[in-house]
């Protein structure tokens, strides 16, 4: 491909599932969660299949990008307003700052395998070659009710027509989505500028692009609500396709994921940090910044303890972590 590619990697947010360790001034991408370098730092290692990386960040994020990825081209946006404005104007930004490119987006805090570089360089070669917003889509390897799924359309040898999203199922459903060959929703993207802000014009983000247009950045973001990229844009797209890949994967968005990308012990255990006391305990998560843990005849938890603060659930429910940060934002702990 004779078109410069882009890695966008968002950073924006604050990954409150992992409270904790990821607090509203410590972001979890700028954590350490199951290796030496932070998440966005591996990130941006592995954004290796690219010409140039952009980290797309939220103002107070904005200083700490450099000790993560001191080589990356790094993009403000005004406000946190979810990843359909925050796309939409990185994608204008790069189109500013580099010729005809095309651009692959990154979340910092996905745990990747072997095939990934290839397989991004594959979906950036589709985008460029279609016009199409592309989506990639993971192979399943459990009904997991944690993700999104693609339902694909025809194929046309590297990559499928996207017929549609599908919300988080239930289990059975999960099932069902897994049974009928449905792609796990990774949330990563390619597409060209031209294809995506095209889109983005007969979306409820159309008044951002005019704004980007004309130069008005903050009255733009003024203009609109906080969106999902897939709500705003990728569900509308009339020209969507979808790359499937077979890579191991894993979104490392709660501490139940831990549990799928760190070595166990005998008895299924996984530790963060200090190993801990464990007597007749099983299939457990445990993160610490330091303390001694000790676990006592429990299964099937996830125990952290960071700063001063200790969090004990349920694995089965470690999304709803973020209903403890909705009741600390409200006062004005988190």
């Amino acid at each position: 491909m004779d078109r410069p590619l882009v890695a966008l990697v968002l950073a924006g947010g604050t990954g409150t599932r992992l409270y904790p360790a990821s607090r509203s001034d410590r972001p979890k991408q700028f954590l350490p969660l199951g290796g030496d370098q932070s998440l966005l730092s591996a990130t941006v290692s592995r954004a290796d299949f690219a010409d140039h990386v952009v980290v797309s960040t939220r103002p107070e994020f904005a200083d700490d990008i450099t000790d993560h990825a001191p080589d990356a081209e790094v993009v403000v946006e005004p406000a946190a307003k979810d990843t359909g404005p925050a796309l939409v104007y990185a994608t204008h930004r790069i189109a500013e700052l580099y010729d005809n490119p095309v651009v692959v987006v990154l979340p910092s805090d996905h745990h990747v395998g072997d095939g990934f570089s290839e397989a991004m360089a594959r979906g950036a070669r589709v985008a460029a070659e279609t016009d199409s917003l592309v989506s990639f889509g993971v192979e399943p390897t459990r009904p997991d009710t944690g993700y999104g799924y693609i339902e694909p359309g025809t194929f046309h040898g590297d990559y499928a027509d996207l017929a549609t999203f599908h919300e988080k199922p239930d289990a059975d459903t999960a099932e069902r989505y897994v049974e009928q060959g449905y792609l796990w929703n990774a949330g990563m993207f390619a597409w060209t500028p031209d294809a995506l802000l095209a889109a983005a014009r007969g979306s409820p983000l159309d008044s951002l692009v005019d704004a980007l247009d004309a130069g008005t950045v903050e009255a733009g973001f003024d203009a609109v609500d906080p969106l999902s990229i897939d709500y705003a844009v990728m569900e509308r797209a009339e020209d969507a396709a979808v790359v499937p890949v077979d890579f191991e994967w894993d979104d490392v968005g709660a501490w139940d994921a831990l549990a799928r990308v760190l070595d166990a012990d005998e008895d299924g255990n996984v530790a963060l940090g200090d190993d801990p006391i464990v007597v007749d305990a099983a299939d457990n998560v445990v993160a610490t910044d330091g303390a001694n843990v000790s676990l006592v005849g429990v299964s099937d938890l996830a125990v952290v303890a960071w700063d001063d603060r200790v969090l004990v659930v349920p694995k089965a429910q470690a999304q709803r972590v973020r209903d403890v940060v909705s009741q600390l934002r409200d006062d004005g702990k988190f």
